[in-house]
């Protein structure tokens, strides 16, 4: 769920430091009683703002249960509310942050006609050509949506979101973009950010954005949200190659505690068809993107790079995968 409010300041702030913290009622969000229904928001990351220009800014924040005065006087700190998972990712960040873990994820998503909640450009009650002239197309009626998406990363690349690529995916209707690489705790901020941008973004079209891993059952690809992944080791010549293989056994022993997190309903995606894997098995390899974990097929040549973690669902929380992949790989 995607949430704003807005707030007029004296002056123009540099830092998030330098922003004052603010609240809303979680009682409408389903986050807090109404009888104590202060939810505190905390300023964590600054973005510009391409939809109001000049000095307006997008800020990033997290949310927390307010102080409290006990019996005998004292004020209690304030602490991440049950929903917050980006305090718990930025502990494990800084654990990890010698290792400089980096991040591109690959957030798929489709667009839908606002009325009949069908994909967008799809023939009404119907179904288009099959899956073959989609994805990468160029072309009306093959790539379908295309101004809402240029428009997206235009929006991003303006925000400051670290936004490296898009293109048309295998079902109509549904795209791509790449976000990274991104260091520690920035890809859950600029995951998150990009997402509210295509939602304030089809706005403006009439136009609904769905991050479903599987919209449309049937012979039709699902969506997924692909985290690629390296640290020091793994991109270094002299270790990565063993460091990649090490870090994927590690994940194969917790494969059920990631897939439990990777998303809503992903197991209508991870079927073993459509370019995935089965969700109930681990694999790995080198370019087959049929298994849970794919390595590039330069990195066994050059010796070092990083892994794909195929299983994440289009609507994963990133500050929970990123999280769970780093306590794996570079914890246990």
């Amino acid at each position: 769920m995607q949430r704003s409010k807005t707030r007029v300041l004296d002056k123009v702030p540099t830092k998030p430091e330098e922003l004052p913290m603010w609240n809303y009622d979680g009682s409408s969000t389903g986050q807090a009683p109404g009888d104590d229904s202060e939810v505190y928001l905390v300023p964590r990351a600054i973005y510009k703002d391409p939809f109001r220009g000049g000095d307006n800014i997008l800020v990033m924040c997290d949310t927390y249960e307010p102080p409290r005065v006990l019996p005998d006087g004292t004020v209690t700190a304030i602490k991440p509310i049950p929903t917050n998972t980006r305090a718990a990712c930025a502990e494990v960040m800084e654990k990890v942050k010698a290792e400089e873990p980096w991040f591109g994820i690959e957030q798929e998503y489709t667009l839908l006609n606002a009325r009949t909640k069908w994909p967008l450009g799809w023939p009404t009650n119907g179904y288009p050509g099959p899956q073959g002239p989609y994805y990468c197309s160029a072309g009306a009626g093959a790539a379908i949506g295309r101004e809402i998406v240029e428009s997206h990363m235009k929006c991003c690349l303006f925000a400051g979101v670290n936004i490296s690529g898009v293109n048309a995916e295998v079902m109509p209707a549904q795209w791509e973009y790449q976000v990274g690489p991104c260091t520690g705790i920035s890809m859950g901020d600029d995951l998150w950010m990009s997402r509210y941008l295509m939602y304030r973004l089809a706005e403006l079209y009439n136009v609904e954005v769905t991050f479903d891993p599987k919209p449309i059952p049937g012979d039709w690809n699902g969506a997924g949200g692909h985290t690629n992944f390296s640290s020091k080791a793994t991109r270094t010549a002299e270790t990565g190659w063993q460091a990649i293989q090490d870090q994927i056994a590690k994940l194969e022993k917790r494969h059920a505690v990631h897939i439990a997190a990777y998303g809503e309903g992903n197991e209508r995606r991870l079927t073993g068809k459509h370019e995935t894997s089965s969700i109930h098995d681990f694999s790995w390899g080198v370019a087959n993107r049929g298994c849970s974990i794919r390595v590039g097929r330069m990195v066994p040549v050059e010796k070092c790079g990083y892994y794909e973690d195929r299983r994440p669902a289009s609507n994963l929380d990133p500050y929970v995968v990123t999280r769970l992949i780093c306590e794996s790989a570079l914890l246990m």
